[in-house]
């Protein structure tokens, strides 16, 4: 079975979309409309603008949907039987498997990176990547620290990022080093993604989804927050709204498409993180680059 996944926050890159707008008349279109829809010219940031201009979170998380969502809508012979997003990616295969439109779509991960900088802004809150500790070490460490410091995302065995308060994180970071972590490294983030921290984005976000259409998909998704295939758009919608504050667990939905039969995964949009990831949960499964 054909598995496509859609990389999240972190993929983008300077150029990025800009082949696609010159090459193809449909890419041009939904450029220009996102263009419309935004209020700005995204397109401008993402083919000439710096790394720097590229990191503001209300151009990065709209820029990667955008790169993944039209290059799936380019590519020939696009008939995905399952799909996966890693966190903000989760929309992109959203729109790819028909629970929303284009439009919308990109309504919705617009107003959630405007939500998720504001409440970055209410506390000093980070991220953290572990590496070489099994997954429940992670959790019983940070389980052991004083304040908010949580799991966030599983990416691959041996490899978490952990999010939560600043002082919180930095100590995990600490405890992580003196259980046997290879490393345990503060990354260069706005805010605790996938965290408690992110309670007040997700309310505001929450409002947002209520108010949009999700049809029925052509294929299941298998959504961050259960790992498991989901075809029901009220159930999709209502994991939407939870995966803000929720652990994004990659690991497992892999693990779990596997099992249903996922034969060979694509990955569709910037950069080659998650077929990265997939090669390391499984070596023997096939995977490409759209």
């Amino acid at each position: 079975m054909k598995a496509y996944v859609f990389p999240g926050q972190g993929a983008q890159f300077t150029g990025m979309g800009k082949d696609l707008y010159e090459n193809s008349a449909l890419a041009k279109e939904l450029f220009e409309k996102a263009n419309e829809i935004l209020g700005f010219r995204i397109t401008d940031i993402m083919f000439e603008g710096t790394a720097e201009e590229l990191k503001e979170t209300k151009v990065t998380q709209p820029a990667v949907f955008l790169h993944s969502v039209i290059l799936a809508k380019t590519l020939e012979d696009f008939k995905p039987e399952m799909v996966a997003g890693h966190s903000l990616g989760e929309f992109s295969a959203l729109v790819a498997n028909g629970t929303l439109s284009f439009e919308d779509g990109l309504k919705l991960v617009s107003q959630r990176a405007l939500a998720m900088q504001k409440a970055c802004e209410i506390t000093p809150s980070t991220m953290a990547a572990v590496l070489g500790l099994a997954d429940n070490v992670v959790e019983e460490v940070c389980a052991s620290i004083d304040g908010v410091v949580v799991a966030a995302n599983y990416n691959c065995p041996g490899q978490l990022v952990i999010s939560g308060e600043t002082t919180a994180v930095e100590k995990a970071c600490e405890a992580m080093k003196a259980a046997g972590a290879k490393r345990a490294l503060i990354l260069p983030v706005g805010g605790a993604f996938h965290s408690p921290m992110m309670e007040p984005a997700r309310e505001e976000l929450a409002a947002a989804i209520e108010a949009t259409t999700f049809s029925a998909p052509i294929c299941p998704v298998y959504q961050n927050v259960t790992a498991n295939a989901v075809s029901d758009a009220n159930e999709i919608k209502k994991n939407l709204i939870i995966q803000l504050t929720a652990p994004v667990k990659w690991t497992q939905s892999v693990q779990q498409m596997i099992a249903d039969g996922a034969t060979l995964f694509t990955e569709v949009g910037p950069g080659k993180v998650l077929t990265g990831l997939i090669n390391k949960i499984d070596k023997e499964v096939a995977v490409a680059n759209a």
